[in-house]
């Protein structure tokens, strides 16, 4: 199991803005991404980025307010929040796809917590 170390969550007003943080240890991936899972709630996307080209693809709920983006040399995934609303609280876990494959590694999560 690839590790993937995820940092940058925390306690944070509405309107407010987190950067999450997630670096690969050991290799890379043809896809990292980034998914939430709001309390009481199933797991969902958030956002996408190809590692070659740097395509990116989000869910509607992210557009126009996080930006994901890579560091190739650090092997570093980001998702940068910004004008975070209440409903963005959850747990993000960063998600990491081989080529040909799904997502089939998982960071532990970091809690992300707006209030209003």
């Amino acid at each position: 199991q690839v590790p993937l170390v995820e940092s940058g969550g925390g306690l944070v007003q509405a309107g407010d803005s987190l950067r999450l943080s997630c670096a690969a240890k050991g290799r890379t991936f043809s896809t990292m991404g980034w998914f939430r899972q709001p309390p009481g709630k199933e797991r969902e996307f958030v956002a996408e980025i190809r590692w070659s080209g740097g395509v990116t693809s989000y869910a509607a709920s992210a557009k126009g307010r996080f930006t994901i983006s890579r560091d190739i040399a650090k092997n570093t995934v980001y998702l940068q929040m910004n004008s975070l609303k209440p409903d963005d609280t959850a747990v993000y876990y960063c998600a990491a796809a081989p080529s040909g494959f799904g997502y089939v590694h998982w960071g532990q999560g970091t809690q992300v917590t707006v209030s209003s």
